[in-house]
């Protein structure tokens, strides 16, 4: 018989980038259900009440805090100031992230350094702080990289985003090989094509709607419920000796062509 409680993050903190909405708020409601102590961070101070309350209603001890991770000097002092005030973080999920739809000769070089600073410097940054406290510490920890399909494939006029996708592939596997002797674990998630505020305009338009139906096996988008598991699994105990993979969550997108 399985032992599920494997599974339970009683006692623990999670701490997710991007947390207010979308995926980040999908992923944060599983962990919550799950026990966890959940503290998302966001741009938006509104949103991020909003979520905190739907947060606060599965687990009271949630927290949210205002941050634009793109200001990368801020990120230091912000984690240190999280882990004062909850006495560590267990689990981290690096979720937030941002693109510009535009075709590569026509992106500006302050769009293409936008995005690397948001999806790339700014997960490796907090990556670095939390493996700094573990080690500091003598705890173990798990981080998890919210990657893409994009990871793996590449479309039309997203190349700053899909860029930033794939150097969160090797970075899953670099951070894992670097930490593992201190029981860091470093891991990914794969979305596919999710429905959220951000996809939003490509789910309303027809054709675009009907190519995911058709091309994602098992027919049709993800939302962010759908993330849930992948989360509290590879936050928990039940994932103890994996480190240094991705887990796709898309529908089987992937697994054709």
């Amino acid at each position: 018989m399985a032992d599920l409680s494997l599974f339970d993050l009683t006692g623990r903190t999670a701490l997710i980038t991007g947390g207010n909405t979308g995926i980040g708020l999908g992923m944060a409601r599983g962990l919550a259900r799950a026990g966890a102590r959940v503290v998302i961070t966001g741009r938006d101070a509104s949103k991020n009440e909003r979520a905190l309350e739907e947060l606060r209603a599965i687990n009271s001890q949630c927290q949210a805090f205002v941050i634009d991770l793109e200001n990368t000097d801020a990120i230091a002092p912000f984690f240190d100031r999280v882990v004062a005030e909850t006495g560590g973080i267990d689990a981290l999920f690096n979720n937030a992230g941002i693109q510009y739809r535009r075709r590569a000769d026509q992106i500006e070089p302050a769009e293409w350094e936008r995005v690397q600073r948001v999806n790339v410097t700014a997960p490796f940054l907090l990556s670095q702080r939390m493996a700094r406290e573990r080690i500091a510490s003598g705890r173990p920890g798990s981080i998890v990289m919210v990657g893409s399909v994009m990871s793996e494939g590449a479309r039309p006029t997203i190349a700053a985003y899909t860029t930033s996708k794939g150097a969160i592939r090797q970075m899953v596997r670099a951070l894992a090989v670097d930490w593992a002797p201190m029981g860091i674990r470093v891991n990914g998630i794969g979305p596919g094509y999710i429905e959220t505020e951000m996809t939003r305009p490509l789910s309303r338009n027809a054709e675009f709607d009907a190519w995911v139906r058709k091309r994602t096996p098992l027919g049709r988008w993800g939302t962010p419920a759908d993330l849930e598991g992948a989360a509290v699994f590879l936050a928990s105990d039940a994932a103890r000796f994996i480190t240094g993979q991705i887990l796709y969550v898309d529908g089987g997108w992937l697994a054709t062509f």
